[in-house]
């Protein structure tokens, strides 16, 4: 039931049940629901309230599909919030808030939270963790020539002593096929770059 078209994930989610059918799945392991809180799988769906009451007595017994992810403080529908990470997912060159805004009728400004919220999302958990297998490390600079820049600028850039034109020296960092990290770094000595490397 993976939607291919833009079409099909505005048909497919706008029915509560098929969001659930969708969600459940990746979002439990093995498809079985548990309790937030607890992490009890006693749980009871009440088709009425789309929700599920943990058989637990505690505080917030009642849970949806939302609630402990990134769409909980929000009051826009799963239908809006599917075909938003449908609509993330499948651009490749990457959706603005305008563009998510008329695309689901929506104000740009949530369109605008949804995209920062899916963003947050998607970002790589394993940061902390060292990159292994083959590594391949570069550096380039980035930012525009010095004698464009605001004479404000380029007093701070010529204050500080960098001898790059002005840009900002960037340290890309790639395991084949997997992640990439970047860093911006003060000077391209091996002083600065071995810890980091």
């Amino acid at each position: 039931m993976e939607p291919t078209s833009l079409q099909e994930a505005v048909v497919t989610f706008s029915n509560q049940a098929n969001c659930r059918e969708y969600v459940v799945p990746r979002r439990w392991n093995g498809g079985v629901v548990t309790c937030p809180t607890c992490g009890s799988d006693h749980v009871k769906f009440q088709p009425q309230h789309n929700r599920w009451q943990c058989s637990n007595r505690h505080p917030r017994r009642q849970f949806t599909l939302k609630t402990g992810t990134v769409m909980e403080d929000s009051p826009l529908g799963m239908d809006k919030w599917l075909t938003a990470m449908w609509l993330v997912a499948s651009n490749r060159n990457g959706i603005s808030s305008w563009e998510l805004h008329r695309t689901l009728g929506i104000t740009q400004k949530s369109a605008w939270f949804l995209l920062h919220r899916i963003r947050l999302a998607v970002q790589d958990e394993k940061s902390g963790v060292k990159l292994g297998g083959e590594v391949e490390v570069d550096e380039t600079f980035i930012g525009g020539k010095a004698r464009n820049m605001h004479a404000d600028r380029k007093r701070c850039v010529q204050k500080h002593g960098h001898n790059t034109g002005g840009k900002a020296i960037v340290l890309g960092m790639l395991e084949r096929d997997k992640t990439v990290r970047t860093a911006v770094i003060e000077d391209r000595t091996k002083s600065v770059m071995q810890p980091i490397l």
